[in-house]
């Protein structure tokens, strides 16, 4: 007996409609879920790495906010090998151990032995003054006049004119031959420059402190 007996024309055409639509939707229904069932069949589960058609593991991609795999390590600048350079420390005067002149300690005399001398005999003694006038050149004085000087002193010494050169110069000189230094007294002031060394008989060769 048909499903359909019984029923009127109609009703068998709307029947066999709603057939046909059930029978498309159950196809539709199973090409759906056989090509879902294939999609699950190769989806990758989590945590395994995925690999390709021809079982070659394809590499992971890096997490993100992790460095980069091919990015190259930041290099750190080399520490300079050039060494810091040290200034030669500078001489120190006096190295030598020998004091210039004028300094203490010094050839006071050598300084000033430029000052010319004027050598003068006031004594009976014949070539008196000749003879002070080689012991001064020996020693290195720079003796430009050597004469009689008429009158008479007490004693042997060299005048100078204050302030001048020729202050420390006859004070160097008869320091270094035994006898004083004074000023230049009133009758010898207008003579020309240089210390005047003013010889009496207590003048001695042999007295001297430069022999």
């Amino acid at each position: 007996m048909s499903l359909f007996s019984g029923l009127s024309r109609p009703m068998k055409a709307a029947g066999l409609a709603l057939v046909g639509v059930a029978v498309i939707a159950a196809v539709i229904g199973g090409i759906t879920l056989t090509s879902g069932g294939g999609d699950s069949d190769t989806a990758t589960p989590p945590g395994t790495t995925p690999t390709t058609s021809d079982g070659a593991t394809q590499p992971s991609s890096p997490a993100p906010g992790s460095p980069s795999a091919s990015t190259p390590p930041a290099s750190s600048a080399p520490p300079s090998s050039a060494p810091a350079s040290s200034a030669p420390p500078a001489s120190q005067p006096g190295q030598t151990g020998q004091p210039g002149p004028g300094q203490p300690g010094g050839d006071q005399q050598a300084s000033h032995k430029w000052v010319t001398v004027r050598v003068y005999n006031n004594s009976t003694i014949q070539g008196l003054a000749e003879q002070a006038a080689k012991d001064f050149r020996a020693s290195g004085w720079n003796v430009s006049e050597v004469k009689g000087y008429p009158g008479r002193l007490p004693e042997t010494v060299a005048y100078y004119r204050p302030g001048t050169d020729e202050e420390a110069a006859a004070k160097a000189l008869a320091l270094e031959f035994g006898f004083r230094a004074e000023p230049r007294f009133k009758e010898i002031e207008n003579i020309g420059p240089g210390v005047i060394v003013i010889l009496t008989k207590d003048y001695k060769t042999n007295d001297k402190d430069g022999s």
